[in-house]
């Protein structure tokens, strides 16, 4: 009989983070990082059970985005989450 064991080492390797491409315009950079945080405030909407971009009201995506440590997100990107979610399939 095989006895099952629990790991806390994660199943997959983090990857490194590379620096941005020098000499964008500053908007191309706003734009990245905008997107870049609304995919992390999906994701943690998604994990949370929010499966449905109605039920994501800027309230809840303002209160995943204080329990995951991002800086509130504006109505614009609040607006991208649920555009994520949505469509994101």
């Amino acid at each position: 009989m095989a006895v099952a064991t629990l790991t806390t080492k994660p199943v997959y390797k983090p990857l490194k983070k590379k620096p941005l491409p020098a000499g964008q315009p500053r908007e191309w950079y706003v734009s990245h990082n905008r997107r870049l945080k609304a995919m992390r405030l999906a994701i943690a909407l998604l994990d949370s059970g929010v499966y449905h971009p109605a039920t994501a009201d800027n309230r809840k995506i303002h209160a995943t985005a204080e329990r995951v440590g991002v800086h509130p997100p504006s109505d614009t990107t609040c607006r991208m989450v649920r555009a994520l979610i949505r469509y994101g399939r």
